[in-house]
């Protein structure tokens, strides 16, 4: 199975993307993503995680930013898109979701794939702080989140503000080789990038470059260097699960509640509500760093075998004792 490097022809509204940055969160997808969506040659719409294809990782409730549900809904999203123009979209639940892969390539079986992968403790770690921004979690200690895995795999222990349980199962997020292979099993390997966190936080522009070249648009166009998607932490959980209440509830009640809030929040008193929500993020806690390298060493020398890299050394994997 080949790629055509000549521009895609033009399209009906029916058109699938032509390249899907399939994850992972915390790992540089949304600077990437930004990036490529700067490019004149390159369409992709302003909603990020429309996640359309990962069907086994549908939210229990509507999102604030609503993703489509239907073909029809996720097509849309590409319209404006110029006939000449590559088409994509980045979910970075895609590469973690079992439907995914089969999915998208039997929409477009010629797509091109491009996924970022992190050394699996600072990638979990950043992921619990994410999860704990966005709601999907509560715990604040990522040692006690973790320990609650099995619990939380048999529908126990889930916070009532999470829209997407499974995203709770720590430890399934860093089983790389096994995500990988479920695109390799339907797509070739010309059609899959995998790139290396540490390459691009680096060098992203050299990167960004490499990911030009893969979708054979121009790789000399200017690039913008971004840094998006900071990592903060939750500094009072309940603050912030009450805002995100007044936020979402349609209840009368509530809805006088926010138009009064909204009413009184000058710029100030916004940056210190944020202040007392949200903190710097804390020092990881390096004993459990090393307790989950070690766990997840196994992971590590069979992800280098399978890429042919050596990452137990970049990621110091050679040094656990």
């Amino acid at each position: 199975m080949t790629i055509s490097a000549e521009p895609p022809s033009a399209h009906t509204l029916q058109r699938f993307p032509d390249f899907y940055i399939v994850g992972h969160s915390k790992s540089g997808t949304t600077a990437l993503y930004e990036m490529l969506k700067r490019h004149p040659q390159i369409y992709m719409p302003e909603l990020k995680e429309p996640t359309y294809f990962a069907a086994d990782l549908r939210p229990r409730f509507q999102q604030s930013v609503p993703e489509p549900q239907t073909l029809a809904d996720y097509l849309g999203l590409f319209a404006p898109a110029q006939a000449s123009q590559r088409v994509g979209e980045a979910s970075s639940l895609y590469l973690f979701s079992h439907d995914a892969a089969s999915a998208i390539a039997a929409s477009q079986p010629n797509a091109r794939i491009i996924a970022i992968l992190r050394e699996p403790a600072s990638f979990l770690r950043s992921l619990h702080l994410q999860l704990l921004q966005i709601h999907n979690e509560t715990e604040k200690s990522l040692r006690s989140a973790i320990s609650l895995e099995q619990a939380r795999a048999r529908g126990a222990q889930i916070p009532p503000s999470c829209s997407r349980p499974q995203a709770l199962r720590y430890s399934e997020r860093v089983r790389y080789v096994e995500q990988l292979r479920r695109f390799h099993a339907v797509f070739a390997p010309e059609q899959v990038l995998i790139l290396i966190y540490d390459d691009f936080r680096d060098d992203n522009e050299t990167v960004v470059r490499q990911v030009l070249r893969f979708l054979a648009v121009d790789d000399a166009q200017p690039l913008q260097v971004l840094q998006a998607n900071p990592t903060v932490a939750v500094r009072s959980v309940r603050l912030h699960s009450l805002k995100h209440t007044l936020r979402t509830a349609d209840a009368p009640a509530v809805r006088a509640v926010r138009a009064a809030g909204q009413a009184l929040m000058t710029p100030r008193a916004r940056m210190l509500l944020r202040r007392a929500i949200f903190s710097e993020t804390p020092p990881p806690d390096e004993q459990l760093m090393l307790e989950l390298r070690r766990r997840f060493a196994p992971e590590v020398l069979a992800l280098s075998e399978y890429l042919g890299r050596d990452l137990v050394s970049l990621w110091g994997y050679d040094s656990l004792g």
